[in-house]
């Protein structure tokens, strides 16, 4: 693999493992449906504000999310909603994956 090639794939790997986190994905879901201050997610979350806010800079490191200061305040938002693209695709994968178990057990004959 050349350098540059290998670079793009440790670029795509760090933006999968800044969505690895059950609560990053929903900080997403959340901001797919239009900007939030922290303030705003911390309660949903039932998490202290630090981190909250630690979750939200791996987002940003990533380049998923991106912030704006007003006062005293930090919105966050979406800088990529076609990631709400890939989330149906994974929702896809889940719905698959569990039809094929309920074919696994329905076809085996009870006894």
């Amino acid at each position: 693999m050349k350098k540059e090639e290998k670079n793009l794939y440790d670029a795509k790997a760090k933006i999968f493992k800044a969505l690895g986190h059950p609560t990053r994905l929903w900080i997403t879901e959340k901001l797919a449906q239009g900007e939030c201050c922290v303030c705003n997610l911390v309660e949903p979350l039932a998490a202290d504000f630090s981190t909250v806010s630690k979750h939200l800079s791996v987002l940003k490191e990533a380049g998923i999310v991106e912030d704006e200061k007003r006062g005293k305040q930090v919105y966050y938002s979406l800088k990529v909603p076609c990631l709400m693209g890939f989330m149906s695709c994974v929702e896809d994968v889940i719905e698959n994956r569990i039809r094929e178990h309920m074919d696994l057990f329905s076809s085996r004959k009870i006894v």
